[in-house]
């Protein structure tokens, strides 16, 4: 059997394809030039599985996506009162590269816009590295959060350095207020380099699963930030990393994001589950215009809003054996606790990696308490995917919480109280 996974992104990339609104970022040449066509998506949980559609191994500049990243370097680097002496946490309600500065302190309102964000590459690192020290930090930082090292954009990084002229200023301001205590000029070119940084759609999923993780990657284990530094990241990202749309994203898609004017956009669910889209058509706030359809739908198909994810539960598949034998053998998932799309992922795989041989397999629910309707639809499509495939399947139900257990077209399932 093969997982439904790839098929339900590549299913919401289709639907999404009519849609040309939008362009390309214009006010820089290099990304004015990308190809509005391309369109990706993955999902990358926090035990490290990665599943993608579409042009995921694309690469593209990372652009303002890399500001909670460097902003969690920044807290673990610094301290919290050092970064949030210098940059605020209050939603702005202004476009990216307004001049947002607090009255008489001068301070950035956040580190999502751009007066914050150059704030933050600043703070990166310890106070005594240089401007090419600094920078090298941020881009190990930021690699250590994909899990591969990561390279700058040269092209992109001159073009946008060319028109640089409104961060240049915003930075000068925040010299003179003192926020900044470096040459302008020397941050701005540092900024502007990490924002060149190449991503793919694969990378951005599992820096964002890094960030849902708790700081540590969830391919390589490596602690990348403390987990207070997550805990102020994913806060500020959920009131301020959609800038003046950032209300009706909270309202509407509720999963802690940020955007990027080369097209990517990225979401981290904590506990669950990093999320990332591609697609160079930017709407008025510079966002992707397909990215946030495609958000709006994985929210709503799956359950993801941030005000509907329950308390943690222990692991969601409590035993994987065999009973029976010869060609009455049954393999057993045993399953406990409340599941939802991360716990329903982690049976899928179970069920892929050891799909039975003989008999068939039983999904047995005597300890989940609860499933929510994305769990209930996957367990039954994971029936109906093994039914195609001969194999006959069993659901051990005595309290009845998978409701309507029907897999659908060519699947098949029996219900009992138990296996005995």
């Amino acid at each position: 059997m093969r997982s439904m996974i790839p098929d339900y992104l590549s299913e919401a990339l289709t639907d999404v394809t009519s849609d040309t609104s939008g362009a390309p970022a214009g006010y820089i040449p290099e990304l004015a030039a990308a190809d509005p066509d391309r369109l990706g998506a993955a999902f990358a949980t926090v035990d490290g599985e990665v599943y993608g559609a579409g042009d995921v191994d694309v690469e593209f500049t990372i652009q303002s996506i890399s500001k909670p990243f460097t902003y969690a370097l920044a807290l673990t680097d610094r301290g919290f009162d050092p970064v949030l002496a210098r940059v605020g946490v209050e939603p702005s309600g202004e476009a990216f590269n307004e001049i947002s500065l607090e009255d008489g302190s001068g301070r950035p309102r956040n580190p999502m816009i751009n007066a914050g964000a150059i704030t933050t590459h600043a703070l990166a690192g310890s106070w005594d590295l240089d401007p090419g020290e600094r920078l090298e930090r941020v881009v190990a930082g930021l690699s250590a959060f994909a899990g591969r090292r990561l390279e700058v954009d040269a092209a992109v990084c001159a073009s946008e350095l060319e028109h640089a002229h409104r961060n240049l200023a915003i930075a000068h301001l925040l010299r003179s207020h003192g926020i900044l205590d470096e040459d302008p000029t020397a941050v701005v070119a540092g900024y502007t380099r990490q924002c060149s940084v190449l991503v793919t759609v694969r990378d951005l999923a599992m820096m964002a699963a890094t960030l849902a993780n708790r700081g540590v990657n969830p391919r390589t284990g490596e602690r990348v930030v403390s987990e207070p530094a997550v805990r102020q990241v994913l806060s500020v990202m959920s009131t301020c990393g959609m800038y003046d749309a950032a209300g009706d994203w909270a309202t509407q898609v509720g999963i802690p994001a940020k955007s990027g004017v080369a097209g990517g956009l990225i979401g981290a669910l904590p506990g669950q589950i990093g999320i990332a889209t591609f697609s160079p058509r930017l709407d008025s706030h510079g966002t992707s215009v397909r990215g946030v359809s495609l958000f709006e739908r994985f929210s709503a198909d799956m359950g993801m809003h941030l005000m509907e994810v329950p308390p943690p539960a222990r692991s969601v598949v409590r035993s994987n054996h065999v009973v029976r034998s010869g060609p009455d053998a049954i393999r057993v998932l045993e399953l406990q606790g409340g599941i939802r799309f991360a716990g329903a992922e982690r049976v899928v795989r179970e069920a892929v990696a050891s799909e039975p041989a003989a008999a068939g397999l039983a999904l047995d629910l005597t300890m989940v308490h609860s499933l929510d309707d994305v769990a209930r639809r996957m367990l039954l499509e994971v029936a109906r995917r093994l039914t195609l495939d001969g194999h006959d399947v069993y659901v051990v139900d005595p309290e009845s919480v998978l409701p309507d257990p029907d897999p659908g077209e060519g699947g098949r399932v029996t219900v009992l109280d138990s296996l005995r």
